[in-house]
C-alpha cells in the first residue's frame, strides 16, 4: 500500500517509527509535511497538490496533526477524504478531540467518568465557579494549552481566583476542574487501536510538580490496568470516533476519570515503557480496515 503521513517534521521519533514499520511490513510510506499540502476543490475531481506536485492517490493516510496546525491539518485531511482515501482518523473526531471542552462535554454524556469541571465567561461567576468544583485545591487548564503548558494547580481558593482573573483578563478561555489528590501526581495513558487497549503506561510527575507530561520531566513505567480502566478508555475514544487514540486517566476513589482523549499520541514513551512494537500495531491495523482505494471519478465529457 501507499501510506502518507501528514507531518511537520519527518524527524520526529512517531513519524520515524510509522515509516521504518510500514517499511518493514513491504508498503510504501511517504512523509508529507501538513501545511505544504495545498487542494483544488472540485465537484468532479478535488486533488492534493505538494511541493508543486499533484499527489497521486493513496491508500490510507495517518494524519500526524499537531494542535497548532488543527485547523489547516483537518482541511487537508478532509480532502483526502472527499478522494475516497481511507483515513486512520478522520477529520471530524480529531477536531472533536481538540475541543478540551466540547470533547468533555460529549464524554460526560455518554456517562464517562469525569473530573468535575467548570467553565464561565464573567470575572462575576468566579467565585461560585470554584464552589461548583469543590473548591480549591483545583487545577485551571487554558483550553488551548497541550503537554502540560497553560495548567496551574491553585492550592487555595483565593489563588484560584486570582489565576482566573488573569487568564480570563487576557481574553483566554479557561476551565476549571477538581484535583484528585489520590491520584498522587500520576495518570495512566491507554493506547486505543481500534476497539483494543493495546498498551498502557503510567505516568508519574517529577518531585515537587503535579503534571506527569512526560514533557514536563515526568518518569513512564509499565502497569497492569483494571477492566473498569480498560472499558472507559475504549469508550471514550469511541465517543471521539477515533480509531487511534491516547486516552489519560486518573484513579479516583470513585474509579477511572478521564482526563484529556489524545488524537495523535506520541509513541516514543509508550514503546519505551511497554517494550511494544505499536507503530507496527498501527500498520497491522490499517492493513485489517484500509478498503481498496475507490478510482476518482471520470471527468465530464465536452
Amino acid at each position: 500500500m501507499r501510506i502518507a503521513l501528514l507531518s511537520r517534521n519527518r524527524r520526529l521519533y512517531s513519524t520515524q517509527r510509522l515509516v521504518e514499520a510500514a517499511e518493514a511490513r513491504g508498503h510504501k510510506p511517504r512523509v508529507l509535511d501538513t501545511l505544504r499540502c495545498y487542494m483544488s476543490i472540485a465537484s468532479h475531481r478535488p486533488t492534493i497538490h505538494y511541493r508543486g506536485e499533484n499527489v497521486e492517490p493513496f491508500d490510507a493516510v495517518i494524519p500526524r496533526i499537531g494542535s497548532s496546525v488543527t485547523f489547516y491539518g483537518c482541511a487537508v485531511l478532509r480532502q483526502f477524504e472527499m478522494m475516497g482515501t481511507y483515513v486512520l482518523n478522520d477529520s471530524v473526531a480529531i477536531a472533536r478531540s481538540r475541543d478540551k471542552l466540547r470533547s468533555l462535554q460529549l464524554l460526560s454524556r455518554k456517562g464517562l467518568g469525569l473530573p468535575v469541571t467548570g467553565f464561565a465567561h464573567s470575572p462575576d461567576d468566579i467565585p461560585d465557579l470554584i464552589t461548583m468544583v469543590k473548591g480549591a485545591p483545583l487545577v485551571i487548564k487554558l483550553l488551548e494549552g497541550t503537554q502540560g503548558i497553560g495548567v496551574v494547580l491553585a492550592e487555595t481558593n483565593q489563588a484560584a481566583e486570582s489565576v482566573i482573573q488573569a487568564f480570563m483578563g487576557m481574553k483566554a478561555n479557561i476551565m476549571v476542574q477538581e484535583y484528585i489528590r489520590e491520584a498522587k501526581g500520576a495518570d495512566i495513558r491507554c493506547f486505543v487501536i481500534g476497539d483494543k487497549v493495546v498498551a498502557a503506561m503510567k505516568r508519574q510527575a517529577a518531585e515537587g510538580e503535579f503534571r506527569s507530561n512526560l514533557h514536563r520531566g515526568g518518569s513512564a513505567s509499565v502497569i497492569r490496568i483494571t477492566p473498569e480502566e480498560r472499558s472507559t478508555a475504549i469508550r471514550a475514544a469511541r465517543a471521539m470516533g477515533l480509531r487511534v487514540a491516547g486516552v489519560d486517566l486518573l484513579r479516583a476513589h470513585h474509579g477511572p476519570v478521564i482526563m484529556e482523549v489524545n488524537s495523535s499520541p506520541g509513541l516514543r514513551g509508550i514503546e519505551s515503557a511497554t517494550g511494544q512494537d505499536i507503530a507496527g500495531l498501527i500498520i497491522e491495523h490499517i492493513e485489517k480496515n484500509a478498503a481498496p482505494r475507490r478510482k476518482a471519478p471520470p471527468r465530464p465529457k465536452g
